[in-house]
This record gives C-alpha cells, sequence and structure tokens, in this order.
C-alpha cells in the first residue's frame, strides 16, 4: 500500500514538474526567431537543464563523482530558477490578457513583436538568474537568533542554561565540507551549556555523506552538558537505520521516543519523527506517554523535528518545544504556504502556555537558494526561574 502511495505521489510530482517545464520551455522558444543559432542552443541548454536533477539523482546511486555533483549542482539551481521563471511568465501572459480588453502595452512595442519578445526573454532570464545567484549567496552566510527565556524551574538544581540549536542542515551531496567546518566552529564559539541537533541533519542517503566525510565535523561539536538531536523527516526517508548510526558514531546523543534528564535541571523529551508512520510499520509515542517518562518536577524541553499539533505537546505537559522542518518555506513565496499550513511556521511563540521556538534551519533541501528566510543558528538563553 505504501509503495503504491509512492509511486502515485511520484508520478503527480512528475506530471507537474513536466507541464511546468514545458510551459518555460515553449514561452522562450516562441521569443526566439527562427531558423537561427539561438534556438538550437536554447533547445540544448534546456533539455541538460531540465533533465540534470533527474540524471544526478540516479547516477549518484551508482557513482559518487564529481560528474555527479556537478548533475546535482546543475539540476538544483534550475529547480529553484524555475519558481521565478513560471512567476514571470504568468505575470506576463496576465498582462497579455489584459491588453486584450485594456490596452496597457505601448504601441511602439506591439508593431514589433519579435523584437519585443526577445527584449522580453533576456530580460527574464537576466532576472532570474539575479535572483537565483542572490538567493544562493543567502545561504552562504547563517544568521544567529538569540531568545532569552524563564521557565518554572520548579526543582531544578541549575539557574540557568545556554543551549545553541540548530535545524535541517541537510548533510549530502550539495553541501560543501568547508561550510560544515564553518558552522561548527560557530557553534563551539557560542560556548554552549548543551547543543541540540532538531532533525533533517542528512539529507536523505547517508552514502554521499560518508564519501565525503562530512560528519567528521560534528565530531568537533563541543558543549559541557553533551550533544543531543532527534531524527527528522530526511533521516527516515534515506533509511532511519543507517542515519541514526552515522549520526552516534560522529557524536550525536540521539534522543528517540525517550527522555533524558540533564544535570538534575531539565528533561530532553525526543520524539521519533512523525516520518515512522510513512517509512516503517512502527509507531511513534504520543507527546503525553513520552513527557509522562520525565518522573522528577523539572522542565521538560520536547523536540519535535515537525511543528504540528503544537496544542497536545502543551497539553502533555511540555514547558517548550524546539523544531525545525519548515525552513519557513526556503523561497519566497512559499513561506505563504507555510504560514498556512502550520501554526507557527517560525521564530518564537507560546500555545497553551507552552513556549515554542521553530527554526528557518541551517541549510537547504532542493535548490541551494533561500529567499525570504534567512539561514539561522539559534541561542536560547534558559532561566529558571524557582532560584
Amino acid at each position: 500500500m505504501r509503495k503504491m502511495t509512492f509511486i502515485i505521489f511520484f508520478g503527480i510530482v512528475l506530471s507537474i514538474y513536466i507541464l511546468i517545464t514545458y510551459y518555460i520551455f515553449i514561452r522562450g522558444w516562441q521569443s526566439i526567431p527562427p531558423g537561427t543559432h539561438g534556438r538550437g542552443i536554447y533547445l540544448g541548454l534546456f533539455i541538460f537543464l531540465s533533465l540534470s536533477y533527474i540524471a544526478g539523482r540516479i547516477l549518484e546511486r551508482y557513482w559518487l563523482g564529481q560528474p555527479t555533483t556537478f548533475l546535482l549542482w546543475s539540476g538544483s539551481f534550475w529547480l529553484g530558477a524555475m519558481v521565478y521563471f513560471i512567476l514571470i511568465l504568468l505575470v506576463i501572459d496576465i498582462v497579455r490578457l489584459v491588453n486584450l480588453v485594456v490596452p496597457v502595452i505601448p504601441a511602439v512595442w506591439m508593431n514589433n513583436p519579435l523584437h519585443t519578445k526577445m527584449v522580453v526573454f533576456t530580460g527574464t532570464v537576466i532576472l532570474v538568474s539575479a535572483i537565483t545567484l542572490t538567493a544562493h549567496i543567502n545561504t552562504w552566510y547563517p544568521g544567529t537568533t538569540t531568545l532569552d527565556l524563564e521557565l518554572d524551574g520548579k526543582n531544578s538544581q541549575m539557574r540557568s542554561v545556554k543551549i545553541v540549536m540548530v535545524s535541517d542542515i541537510h548533510l549530502g551531496s550539495l553541501t560543501p565540507k568547508n561550510r560544515v567546518d564553518r558552522l561548527v566552529r560557530k557553534i563551539n564559539s557560542l560556548n554552549p551549556d548543551i547543543i541540540l541537533t532538531a532533525g533533517d541533519v542528512l539529507d536523505e542517503d547517508v552514502r554521499p555523506v560518508i564519501h565525503r566525510d562530512l560528519g567528521s565535523a560534528l565530531k568537533k561539536l563541543a558543549a559541557p552538558l553533551g550533544v543531543y538531536g532527534i531524527t527528522g523527516n530526511h533521516e527516515y526517508i534515506g533509511g532511519v537505520s543507517e542515519a541514526a548510526d552515522y549520526l552516534t558514531s560522529h557524536g550525536i546523543v540521539l534522543i528517540r521516543d525517550s527522555v533524558v534528564k540533564i544535570n538534575d535541571s531539565f528533561y530532553l523529551a525526543g520524539r521519533e519523527d512523525r516520518s515512522i508512520n510513512s517509512f516503517s510499520e512502527g509507531r511513534r509515542m504520543s507527546a503525553k506517554d513520552l513527557i509522562n517518562l520525565a518522573k522528577d518536577d523539572i522542565p521538560v524541553i520536547l523536540l519535535d523535528h515537525q511543528p504540528y499539533d503544537l496544542e497536545k505537546s502543551a497539553a502533555a505537559g511540555a514547558d517548550l518545544q524546539l523544531s525545525g522542518h519548515t525552513h519557513h518555506g526556503q523561497l519566497w513565496p512559499f513561506n505563504f504556504i507555510t504560514r498556512a499550513i502550520y501554526t507557527i511556521s517560525r521564530g518564537y511563540g507560546e500555545i497553551d502556555g507552552m513556549k515554542v521556538y521553530v527554526s528557518n534551519g541551517i541549510g537547504t533541501w532542493g535548490p541551494p537558494m533561500r529567499l525570504g528566510s534567512r539561514p539561522e543558528i539559534v541561542v536560547i538563553n534558559v532561566t529558571f526561574n524557582n532560584l
């Protein structure tokens, strides 16, 4: 049943991709004068870009080399560029439709349609290229978000704790090794008491991560109270057993439907990602049953990769929930979609007395681009107010 569901889902996604690709292609093709060399160049380049991501993903299963990486980089940039090509083309076509009723396009443009089409085509390519480059550069420079919170310390032995949290690193074929090294150095420079990873450390298949030894940097993460993490949907997509073994062997203590008492001051409660229901025969523990494992009267910090059902987490007794997953859409205007889906798409909020922070994430999925959301490292200074 799951296999059939995946086949249907993949078929729908592929059909949409083909339709969008054809729409972009035909609108560009119409802009290039017939019988010119430009059409041949355009056709060859378009076929390469539209097939490169699929070809790269297939080749990645058999050969982890530079040609595979080149195909994946090319195809991933194309996926991001497609978003802005389609948006711009839709605006152009709406203007053309309006012009049929109310003339809004200057007559001089209408009198020389071939020239106008080439100008618009060239301008669109330049604009999308600029957007793509800007969005990619944005991924190079993560910001640091600092949050000061008070929790009811109850019987906590500590006065405060400094948490550094990251989510959605997405280590994989498109992750430069030096960027992972910089991330680890930055996290350590913040002098955290404890480091938390809120899922999707890996970007599906662990083989490219092993091949490029990206995990060696993770071993350098250092905090007095330890480095902890949870599974995300991408750990499940790529194979959760292999992912968990890799992360554990590289210094991250995974909390999987269990709780860990930290220095007699607070509990970390880590939920399995909800993808367990789709990618295995298992079922994850409810928030209530999980938090009931925390026996002592000290605060509970809940790690749950996907920020669904926040009300249930609050009702279960969590004091603070930390999540990621949304990327806040990653590319504008998808942030409007994540805002519609999640009660909190990014940032801080409170749900029925429970404090919540949903991170933008530090990495990217698919296109190595971010527009409308900056990658972030989150510093949470927690004060226990019983002391």
